[in-house]
């Protein structure tokens, strides 16, 4: 009879925990914002009140008024707006999707930036992410809900 061979288990030492989030190489925080099929990739740091989104105004990329102020309303409820410079690289989907994605991230930014701000920006709800997408379209109708037009005869 053959000798059963011993199996040894090999123990890996726990990954070390991720260190704290703070700033990078270049001084910003980072925060990701997703809304529909956009995302936007938000890097924020000390400054003087510059918003840039892919590299335009803000003025100048949303035309909507009440996508800027979107964008704004976490700035505002934070009192921000002045002190902190913001850069933003949004692709994907449309000017409202963008917009959101946009708040979102600004939103996670500012929560690492100062952990104080957490809970009001969660109270003003602009750190939850919209769930909603858009419904799939069904085979043998012509969109999500809508049917092909019925004839009895």
């Amino acid at each position: 009879m053959a000798k059963a061979e011993e199996k040894t288990v090999k123990t890996e030492t726990p990954a070390p925990a991720p260190a704290a989030k703070g700033p990078d190489k270049g001084g910003f925080y980072w925060g990701t914002g997703r809304r529909k099929t956009s995302v936007a990739r938000v890097r924020i740091r000390p400054g003087d009140g510059k918003l840039l989104i892919n590299k335009r105004e803000l003025n100048n990329f949303f035309r909507s008024e009440q996508d800027r102020s979107a964008v704004m309303a976490p700035l505002v409820a934070a009192k921000a707006e002045k002190t902190l410079d913001i850069f933003v690289n949004v692709n994907g989907g449309g000017t409202t999707g963008q917009a959101g994605a946009t708040l979102l991230g600004i939103a996670r930014a500012l929560k690492i930036y100062d952990p104080g701000l957490a809970q009001m920006l969660r109270d003003g709800g602009f750190l939850t992410r919209d769930p909603r997408m858009v419904e799939r379209k069904k085979p043998g109708q012509s969109g999500a809900r809508r049917r092909f037009q019925f004839s009895k005869r």
